[in-house]
């Protein structure tokens, strides 16, 4: 039996241990030998790259992922997509869903893994229709969780769905490393007996159990595993690729890996990593295993945000009560898979609730958007009293949250003109006004230093 990988050092690799904080210049030199590998593919866009691209790096995301595709012709490239959220965080109209997987292809992408923070395929419908029709692959993702909601025919139920709409292949998306390896072999193995597709498996090494968690999927016929080099790997990242190579090699199996290949890449990412670790980017505490998001189900990225909540408002010893209440806000709001934007929502919600003194005293305006319908179909009902609370005697809405919105993108675009050179900068604004802005400022700045530098060379 083959199975294959997903590298994802480029991108959840590097967002689970290093906030993304990683310039393309930084990791441009080893591209080249990754297009060797052989990977099922590398993920290297989607997911919080864009934003940080931005907000931080001052770089083009766009402009990112067209030197990822130049430097690694051989390889197929994918993306994490949001749904109907695409790379922002909240829902956008039908047409910028589709400009932007177009654009997306267009500029290098071959697979685009999509999914919705609730399990709510009517917002995975538009973005999965038109990879489609771009010619790209559809990865249809579930995302996992537990509660008395998340039964094992419900996931099945939504990868028939899946199946229907089109996508290539279903994913498992285990974002808190709490997928065990017995439910595991149980998801994978249901799958493999309810459609024809190839099953990927995501996990997380937080609480300790996605290499067992690993071995037992294949075990139970999954195709595609998604594993991130060894120096970026572990904790709140994915398990090592080297790891899982060399132990389902050992077992038999065909990964169409070679050892040796990888080697080069791990030497490269060791040198990342010290760099890292000396500069404070990579806290140590990320690395660590940490069995508490077992009870709590709370990735690691969003730990990490509880806790810069709580410093923020000089509040970090009442950690342990915000921990406490986190499970309490989900289960008030329907039990929610904890990926973003819905971990964000309860996040912020469960550190208000315990820093005011009194439960939903404070209720953020996400909150209230959530519970109106505004993000789709929650997996369980609200809470009555929250939902009385908000909405008094209204109802929520329950149909598909995008069918009220107008569309967008031509209106953004000519209120860009003169600004966007492209219709990916259009997309961009309409995601991050604001740091695109900045984006737009730092182009004219630079072609006026340019434009000086001319001048003068031209005068001497």
């Amino acid at each position: 039996m083959k199975v294959q990988f997903t590298e994802t050092v480029l991108r959840d690799g590097i967002q689970s241990l290093l906030a993304t904080r990683m310039p393309l210049e930084r990791v441009l030199p080893i591209l080249s030998e990754m297009d060797k590998v052989g990977y099922y593919s590398v993920e290297c866009w989607g997911g919080a790259t864009f934003d940080v691209c931005l907000r931080y790096l001052n770089e083009d995301p766009w402009e990112r992922l067209r030197t990822i595709r130049k430097a690694m012709p051989n390889t197929k490239l994918q993306m994490l997509l949001r749904g109907q959220n695409l790379l922002g965080y909240k829902h956008y109209p039908d047409d910028v869903v589709r400009r932007f997987v177009q654009a997306s292809v267009e500029n290098g992408i071959d697979i685009l893994r999509i999914f919705d923070a609730l399990n709510d395929v009517r917002n995975m419908e538009v973005a999965i229709d038109e990879t489609l029709k771009r010619g790209a692959h559809a990865s249809g993702d579930l995302c996992y969780t537990v509660s008395p909601v998340h039964t094992l025919s419900r996931y099945v139920d939504m990868a028939k769905t899946l199946e229907k709409m089109g996508v290539h292949s279903i994913s498992i998306k285990d974002m808190a490393g709490i997928l065990d390896p017995k439910t595991a072999y149980d998801l994978v193995r249901a799958l493999k007996d309810n459609v024809d597709l190839p099953i990927i498996v995501h996990a997380h090494s937080m609480p300790g159990l996605s290499y067992m968690t690993y071995l037992k999927a294949v075990e139970a016929g999954a195709d595609i595993l998604d594993t991130s080099t060894a120096p970026i790997s572990g904790g709140a990242g994915q398990p090592a690729t080297e790891t899982m190579v060399y132990a389902l090699s050992q077992f038999g199996y065909d990964t169409g890996i070679d050892m040796t290949a990888l080697a080069p890449i791990s030497d490269f990412f060791k040198t990342i990593r010290d760099e890292s670790l000396a500069s404070g980017l990579l806290n140590p505490l990320v690395l660590a295993t940490d069995t508490d998001c077992l009870n709590y189900q709370i990735p690691g990225g969003m730990l990490s945000n509880l806790l810069s909540q709580l410093k923020a408002q000089n509040a970090t010893d009442r950690f342990a009560e915000v921990l406490l209440e986190t499970p309490k806000v989900r289960a008030d709001l329907g039990y929610p898979p904890l990926v973003t934007p819905a971990s964000q929502m309860v996040g912020v919600q469960a550190v208000q609730n315990v820093l005011t003194g009194a439960r939903y005293k404070t209720v953020g305006k996400e909150i209230i958007a959530y519970v109106r319908g505004e993000y789709g179909k929650t997996p369980a009902p609200v809470n009555a009293d929250l939902a009385r609370q908000i909405l008094g005697d209204d109802e929520p809405f329950t149909g598909r949250p995008a069918d009220r919105l107008e569309p967008g993108f031509e209106k953004a675009k000519a209120e860009l003109e003169g600004l966007a050179q492209s219709d990916e900068d259009v997309l961009s604004h309409i995601l991050f006004p604001q740091q695109t802005e900045q984006l737009f400022e730092r182009r004219r700045a630079q072609e006026e230093s340019r434009v000086r530098y001319t001048i003068v060379a031209e005068e001497g």
